[in-house]
């Protein structure tokens, strides 16, 4: 039995739609009359000239929106920066857009610096959404080797709800005999780029065919921020009931992280979820007809019919409850504005350390499983951009230093033209494991492999060597081909030319790893594990052996700091605490065989007491 006493704070289908008004651009470009000065200065003499856009309609009155400015530095693949190169000369960053939202204005600010040793106007960058020219900048003499600012219009006609903008390099440093992997072919792209969207509203019709949208929508990156309302201090059953709903919203946003702010008989400004029963209702629910059964309802803000509740109603809290696990269990049909819950099924009891989320250690586990979309396993090129498996391991798995982790790799790939140096990298969390040659003639490849373990217990304290798994975290296993790929060069009386062709190489789905040979041994209690992967509380992934000691008449800092802690641990493990047990009877915890998880403010003549210091300890400042 393990115990975690939870303070005050905080943890570090399209949809349907009324038809949209009228939606206009701004417009930063050059007029006729002469450029915009609220335009971006551009660096360098001088720049490209960009196609004029199309007239702007007027933005429709009184219909929310939204700045955004989305910096290559977040949403491009880290550092932020991206260098272009000859033999790698495409590169691309995504954003998505919500379904309650439309874009009326797009703006590419891009800030990037070419070769000098670069052919002018010959050489270009070409901007792509989603495979779509939007504008072409040309590379001038007077930008060679000097930083550029420059704008680009992007057609919000082309923006669906995931969006690629790729770029891409076309470079040439003299006019015949090139080597496409020259070293002088390079155009840096600076982290300081972004793109300047303005979204706008939609009216989203009371419609839950779409469920969990509008309220969690997957192709909106930002945190998921979801208010909680109730119509005064909720009791314990409204609040497991409340635990579930939001640690199935965690298990939904995952790393996007998530918060709950808490509202007592108060409406946010926001999308929100409303617990209320016949007897007790926030006041803007007092006109709302009883209900017979438990029900799960949309409706409009009163405030602001571009924002919706999502409303779970019963009889008793005994009926909120059980709509919480319908929703969590995912029993529910969900159609029309309302829906009611008659019953949910039993489920079948869950295995320790068999969260979603987590790598199975009780068997061997195929690629297949790890692989989060249906093309992260393969990669095509000149030179082929790396394959990357992320591994979640449970915080507890003990690797002795004196085993191996077995690993069974089948892949395939096109033979080099010619036996060399060609071969394939592998490493973990971005250290070097091992290398082999790729010079079979074989038309699948195995390997079996035996990466190092050089980590033992995880107690927070020592240091380990790298490379080693990181246990709580996800790790990284990452395949890096290198072809040695003959390239036309030569000189202008002795010119080799010829097309090179692009290189495939795939990892295959069967492909093993194996954990099962290992134990699960952890020294308790350790906050880190806690904070890190929800643990020991996520060992059963529903929360089956948990409970949850809550105080009788909770302040809104206190649900909030319950709701935060459970949807913490859904992020970790991927399935809602659907069987979490809660009281707010402390002599339950008596001879009570659980993982103890307390929320409430600890007393301050109880603070100075030796047995509960270790609670109430604080970060140093600096």
């Amino acid at each position: 039995m393990c115990a975690v006493a939870v303070g005050m704070c905080s943890w570090y289908p399209l949809a349907s739609y009324a038809a949209p008004a009228a939606v206009a651009k701004r417009c930063p470009w050059r007029s006729a009359a002469g450029r915009d000065p609220g335009c971006a200065d551009r660096v360098g003499e001088p720049t490209a000239t960009l196609a004029e856009p199309t007239a702007p309609a007027a933005l429709a009155e009184n219909v929310p929106q939204r700045e955004v400015k989305l910096s290559f530095a977040t949403i491009a693949p880290p550092p932020g920066s991206i260098v272009l190169r000859g033999s790698r000369p495409d590169a691309s960053v995504e954003f998505g857009m919500r379904s309650d939202e439309l874009v009326a204005n797009a703006l590419l600010n891009l800030e990037y610096t070419p070769s000098p040793s670069l052919l002018p106007v010959q050489s270009q960058l070409k901007v792509y959404l989603n495979d779509e020219l939007m504008g072409v900048l040309p590379v001038t003499k007077e930008q060679l080797g000097k930083k550029i600012r420059a704008q680009l219009p992007i057609d919000p006609l082309y923006i669906t709800d995931f969006n690629r903008v790729r770029l891409e390099f076309v470079g040439h440093y003299r006019d015949v005999c090139e080597n496409p992997a020259s070293s002088t072919l390079w155009l840096d792209v600076g982290r300081e780029s972004y793109l300047d969207l303005t979204y706008q509203s939609l009216k989203v019709n009371n419609d839950l065919s779409h469920f969990p949208v509008p309220f969690y929508d997957p192709r909106d990156n930002r945190p998921l921020k979801l208010p909680m309302i109730f119509p005064g201090s909720p009791a314990v059953t409204q609040q497991q009931a409340a635990a579930i709903v939001a640690s199935w919203f965690g298990s939904k946003a995952g790393w996007r992280g998530q918060q709950f702010p808490v509202y007592f008989n108060e409406l946010p400004d926001r999308n929100a979820i409303v617990f209320a029963t016949n007897d007790k209702r926030p006041d803007f629910l007092r006109d709302h007809p009883p209900v017979k059964a438990p029900t799960i309802e949309m409706i409009d803000n009163p405030n602001d019919p571009y924002v919706k509740l999502l409303v779970i109603f019963g009889r008793d809290d005994n009926d909120l409850l059980l709509a919480a696990k319908g929703i969590a269990q995912g029993n529910i049909l969900f159609r029309g504005s309302s829906v009611t819950v008659d019953g949910i099924k039993t489920l079948q009891p869950r295995q320790p350390y068999d969260a979603p989320n987590w790598v199975r250690t009780d068997r061997s586990v195929t690629f297949a499983e790890l692989k989060t979309y249906e093309q992260q396993l393969q990669s095509s090129g000149l030179v082929p951009d790396a394959i990357t498996v992320a591994l979640n391991l449970p915080p507890d798995l003990y690797l002795l230093r004196a085993n191996g982790i077995d690993m069974d790799l089948k892949y395939r790939y096109t033979m080099p033209p010619v036996k060399d140096s060609s071969r394939m990298d592998i490493s973990l969390n971005d250290q070097f494991l091992q290398s082999f040659s790729l010079n079979s003639s074989q038309d699948v490849n195995k390997l079996i492999l035996r990466l190092p373990v050089l980590q033992g217990l995880l107690d927070g304290k020592s240091e380990v060597t790298i490379p080693a798994l990181r246990l709580g975290a996800v790790n990284q296993l990452r395949f890096d081909f290198q072809y040695m790929n003959p390239m036309p060069g030569g000189s202008i009386d002795n010119c080799i030319t010829f097309q090179p062709v692009q290189n495939h190489v795939v990892i295959g789905d069967d492909s093993t790893i194996d954990f099962s040979k290992y134990y699960h041994f952890i020294a308790l209690p350790d906050l880190r594990v806690f904070a890190n992967a929800g643990f020991p509380y996520s060992r059963m992934a529903d929360l089956s052996d948990t409970l949850v000691v809550v105080p009788k008449a909770p302040t809104q800092g206190q649900v909030a700091t319950l709701l935060q802690a459970l949807e913490g641990i859904g992020s970790q493990t991927g399935l809602a605490a659907i069987n979490l047990q809660m009281t707010d009877d402390g002599n339950q915890i008596k001879n009570k065989d659980a993982d103890l998880l307390l929320i409430g403010a600890i007393r301050r003549r109880s603070r100075t007491t030796p047995k509960s210091t270790c609670w109430s300890r604080r970060p140093k400042a600096g």
